[in-house]
């Protein structure tokens, strides 16, 4: 059973960084689509940025060059710096993961895949 365990959120200027981390058990490197998503109360679930099976990453487009997804030598841990943060960046940010490739597009770890797997979220308020 994959499991996912994230920490690292809290309360940031605008303008400011937070790494999150999520260290996760379960599943095989390479062999599973890894990644973040987001969701705020009243909206959908989106997907932030995502690591496919060759380690190639993606990232939607209100993220892309200020986040970052990566893992650690030991493939147990996901992170994502996230720099220059705005208020729109505020939401419950969740470690998610299924088996196999990623899909081409960019709600794919919302839940478009069966055994897609999230972690308990950790909340980031970006707030002056």
């Amino acid at each position: 059973e994959v499991q996912w365990i994230e920490s690292g959120g809290g309360l940031v200027q605008p303008g400011g960084s937070l790494r999150l981390s999520c260290v996760g058990s379960g599943y095989e490197y390479g062999s599973y689509c890894l990644g973040w998503v987001r969701h705020v109360p009243g909206h959908d679930r989106g997907e932030v940025a995502s690591i496919d099976t060759d380690g190639t990453s993606r990232y939607s487009d209100t993220v892309k060059g200020r986040f970052t997804v990566s893992q650690d030598n030991a493939k147990t841990t996901m992170y994502l710096q996230m720099n220059s943060l705005k208020p729109e960046d505020t939401a419950m940010y969740y470690c998610a993961s299924h088996p196999g490739q990623c899909l081409d597009s960019v709600q794919d770890l919302t839940g478009l895949m069966p055994k897609t797997t999230w972690g308990q979220g950790t909340q980031v308020t970006v707030s002056s």
